[in-house]
């Protein structure tokens, strides 16, 4: 009996869990797949976390406008109806550019900043 409560209860779990994209990749086709996913996600319902580190810092700053306006506008758009998109400082800095560098909107994450978004019940997490 316990067992049936627990199953029928878990078929109403999560219908507005947060998503969290970790996203580390430049390459074009796997940061569009990531973006677009969050934003069809975030569309139903469930608020969106994007955080760029490693090589998808260049997503997220003015000096990636060319190769990456595709990526740009996408994040413009999920940051448009409410996403959170975070920048990883440390991964900012190893790229040589500073918060000044920042596409409109992306913040710069801090253990408070990302670990708000990462650890909110129900969050579920996704990587690229």
């Amino acid at each position: 009996m316990t067992l049936l409560i627990s199953l029928s209860l878990s078929v109403f779990a999560g219908a507005n869990d947060p998503l969290f994209i970790n996203l580390s990749t430049d390459e074009l086709h796997r940061s569009t797949m990531a973006i677009n996913f969050g934003k069809h996600h975030s569309a139903n319902g469930h608020p969106l976390t994007i955080f760029l580190n490693d090589k998808a810092v260049m997503l997220g700053v003015k000096a990636g406008a060319t190769k990456f306006s595709d990526q740009q506008q996408a994040l413009s758009e999920v940051i448009s109806s409410g996403a959170l998109v975070i920048m990883c400082p440390m991964c900012l800095k190893q790229a040589g550019f500073t918060e000044a560098d920042l596409i409109a909107g992306v913040r710069i994450g801090s253990p408070k900043v990302t670990g708000d978004a990462l650890f909110k019940d129900g969050t579920k997490t996704m990587s690229w």
